[in-house]
């Protein structure tokens, strides 16, 4: 098992302003942030990654060879729609705002197991992970724009087991949702996953997991 667990909020090329790591370590059984680095490339990423981690994406890793959503995608909308929230929560790889970003998840992943090939990486949306383990959907919906909301997300997921993250004051979305993707490549590499997708290679080599 890794002591160490990272979270990347990914953005699409072009704009890694827009991406968020968080770097955790098994502690207690827990996790203690380590570092938060906002705005990372993919250089930055790699170099956060230690050796051996578990690395939770949140970007698809793979699209459909028809194009449109995966069958992984069309279940976990299914899903995220019973969780009351938006059906767009969760979009096909190939869709006008998520082509770009799905091109940077399927060239970092393929990175970081050609530089980390010890790492093992995992597919994650810490929207419906944080939803599927019983965070306010409200707090989610609005997480975007409202920092009140993001301040009483970071004080649930600090309640999850992720020490640390009530102290980032002033975190973006992207923030809120890395440290939330480090909480399900944990739970993942535990076995508890909340919801999984197993990976289907070659096409689509990485499990996906909330």
């Amino acid at each position: 098992m890794s002591e160490w667990i990272v979270g990347v909020d990914l953005s699409g090329p072009g704009s890694a302003q827009y991406t968020s790591v968080a770097v955790f370590r098994e502690q207690g059984g827990g996790l203690q942030l380590t570092e938060l680095l906002a705005g990372a490339n993919d250089q930055a990423i790699l170099d956060q990654v230690p050796a051996g981690a578990i690395v939770g994406l949140d970007a698809p890793l793979s699209y459909s060879a028809t194009g449109g959503s995966r069958e992984s995608d069309q279940a976990l909308r299914r899903l995220a729609v019973g969780l009351n929230l938006p059906a767009g929560t969760v979009m096909a790889p190939s869709a006008p705002r998520m082509a770009y970003l799905t091109l940077r998840g399927v060239a970092v992943s393929r990175m970081l197991c050609m530089e980390r090939p010890d790492a093992r990486v995992v597919e994650v949306h810490p929207t419906v992970a944080m939803a599927l383990r019983a965070a306010p959907v409200a707090a989610l919906r609005a997480m975007k724009k409202d920092p009140a909301a993001r301040q009483l997300l970071l004080a649930w997921l600090e309640a999850k087991g992720l020490a640390g993250a009530q102290d980032l004051g002033d975190a973006s979305d992207h923030s809120v949702a890395a440290c939330a993707a480090a909480l399900a490549a944990w739970q993942w590499s535990q076995g508890k996953a909340a919801w999984s997708y197993p990976a289907q290679p070659p096409l689509h080599p990485f499990d996906f997991a909330c």
